[in-house]
């Protein structure tokens, strides 16, 4: 294994944070030194790094502002990837890209494998799915991950948000017909890091360059992963306010999301022997780790 470091884009964001928790010879790189806004920061922070593989933890998630501000989201999740796929390319070295489950429409009824039709429905999956096509197209060694749900025991994200609406409601509404797969970015990161260990060991293959899905074993709605939280945050002490399901319908939002958003993981597991644990699993540590150290 070189000595050289891995590059993770994302700076203090859910993954790159658990990257840099999880692994050694990191070197995360976020704003203002690196900017997918400012194209000029990507180079030179390649340049500065000169690392042996990059992952890619960086991008515009406002799903719904998304819809009102489609240059920045296009500027984050397909401009800046290409440049940097160009610097990989160029260096020969690995990128691992990160994307994410709304580059399908929802509409099918099982898991999505990766060679599904896709389909995006707004302009965030859309821009995803453009910097899909970019870092395919750029001809490095390239690995797409697309992911979902993905949540941290730190940070802003969906089960901090309940825990902390919780405390101060006896009662929440949470849409119920949305089925997915709650990742955590610790079990991401460790993902990302065991592919990375393979690659130390084998070398690169022909056969990891391309897209897989990784996210958490096991699926749920959100209405699911809600009740579920307060299940275990109740082992703390937390109070728990009635959780009732309600309906997409019932939520209108600029963006619409997936009916489904579930993720077949057969491939990931095939190619590189890696499989995410069981959500439920996931959400217990993680909620003892919040409770530990963050509180909402």
């Amino acid at each position: 294994m070189s000595d050289r470091p891995i590059l993770v884009t994302g700076g203090t964001g859910q993954l790159a944070s658990a990257l840099a928790a999880a692994g050694s010879g990191i070197r995360r790189v976020g704003r203002p030194d690196f900017d997918f806004d400012r194209p000029e920061t990507i180079e030179a922070a390649f340049r500065a790094a000169n690392p042996r593989l990059v992952v890619n933890a960086a991008a515009y998630t406002a799903v719904d502002a998304a819809e009102t501000d489609p240059d920045a989201a296009y500027r984050a999740n397909r401009d800046g990837p290409a440049i940097l796929a160009r610097l990989c390319a160029e260096a020969d070295i690995p990128l691992i890209h990160v994307s994410t489950d709304y580059v399908f429409d929802g509409d099918k009824p099982e898991p999505y494998v990766e060679t599904d039709p896709v389909g995006p429905q707004g302009v965030y999956g859309a821009s995803k799915l453009a910097g899909e096509e970019a870092v395919m197209a750029s001809g490095a060694r390239v690995i797409i991950l697309r992911t979902a749900w993905v949540y941290a025991a730190t940070g802003k994200n969906f089960v901090r948000t309940m825990l902390a609406v919780g405390k101060t409601r006896d009662r929440l509404t949470v849409v119920g017909d949305q089925h997915g797969c709650p990742t955590t970015a610790a079990d991401l990161a460790d993902a990302i890091l065991a592919i990375v260990a393979l690659i130390d060991r084998t070398g690169w293959q022909a056969s990891y360059r391309g897209i897989f899905h990784a996210a958490g074993t096991g699926a749920t709605t959100w209405h699911g992963l809600a009740v579920a939280t307060f299940e275990e945050a109740a082992r703390h002490g937390a109070k728990v306010p009635e959780v009732a399901a309600i309906t997409t319908a019932d939520w209108p939002t600029p963006a619409k999301r997936p009916a489904n958003s579930r993720l077949d993981c057969t491939r990931l597991h095939a190619v590189f022997g890696v499989r995410l644990p069981h959500w439920r699993e996931s959400l217990t540590r993680t909620i003892d780790q919040i409770y530990a150290s963050a509180p909402p």
